[in-house]
């Protein structure tokens, strides 16, 4: 935000320095008789080089990074896809079997086609005010440690790509998803785990678990403004919708 005024602030700056010029040379050198004609063309090519700058350099200069950022957007979402189709959509599911209390928000987490952005607004601020209530008795830990173990050098592939320096929300997940990964691959078993041990392992599933919620919400309105057929798929296997099923029934 600093470097975006600063740029606007040099842009206006550099106009109002040429315009500023033009003034100043017709001012002091209304006509061009051969006594000021070279002053007069100096004070002109300098208000038309501040304008050149400002006009050419930082627009063009703006439009080309906001190219760049459309173009990385592009990627990051391509990567977020790759996500949940391999294990984001699955882990979720898992993962939402523990909450006791989902029932209460559930009815703001099952997406239509007909939704708008307000509607997504409110399922965000639906999931950000809601407190998981985590029952691992309900999870199965050995699966789940199965298959996040199993699709870690996957998840620590995406953490190494470069787009992901633009999307901090998702990297955070990632590091949250693989941490947990590692905390279950670090116990042998989970029958006899001491409350306290517990304890952490809820924390580091109720992590995972809600910056996977608000990502997957994200991740969907992307596709349905961008990918309706796989906005579609994804609305039928809503994890979090019991009554989900893939076919098409309407």
């Amino acid at each position: 935000m600093n470097s975006r005024r600063a740029e606007i602030g040099a842009l206006v700056g550099l106009l109002v320095l040429g315009l500023g010029l033009y003034a100043l040379r017709w001012a002091l050198f209304p006509s061009a008789d051969f006594h000021n004609e070279m002053w007069r063309f100096l004070v002109g090519d300098i208000g038309f080089l501040c304008l050149q700058v400002a006009l050419v350099t930082l627009l063009i200069d703006r439009l080309l990074k906001s190219r760049e950022r459309q173009a990385m957007f592009r990627k990051l979402n391509m990567v977020i896809g790759a996500f949940f189709s391999e294990v984001g959509t699955g882990l979720l599911g898992r993962l939402a079997v523990a909450d006791t209390a989902l029932p209460e928000v559930r009815e703001d987490l099952i997406p239509q086609m007909a939704w708008t952005d307000s509607n997504y607004r409110d399922a965000e601020r639906a999931v950000a005010e809601h407190r998981p209530t985590i029952d691992l008795g309900s999870c199965d830990l050995e699966a789940l440690k199965t298959l996040l173990v199993a699709e870690k050098p996957f998840l620590l592939g995406l953490l190494s790509n470069q787009a992901l320096l633009e999307h901090e929300q998702f990297t955070e997940l990632l590091w949250a998803v693989t941490h947990l990964a590692e905390e279950l691959e670090a116990r042998t078993g989970f029958t006899s785990l001491p409350a306290p041990d517990m304890i952490h392992l809820t924390g580091d599933v109720k992590r995972a678990y809600s910056l996977l919620t608000l990502q997957w919400l994200s991740y969907l309105q992307h596709l349905q403004t961008q990918y309706p057929y796989l906005f579609s798929l994804a609305v039928r296997l809503n994890p979090l919708d019991p009554d989900a099923h893939v076919e098409v029934t309407a």
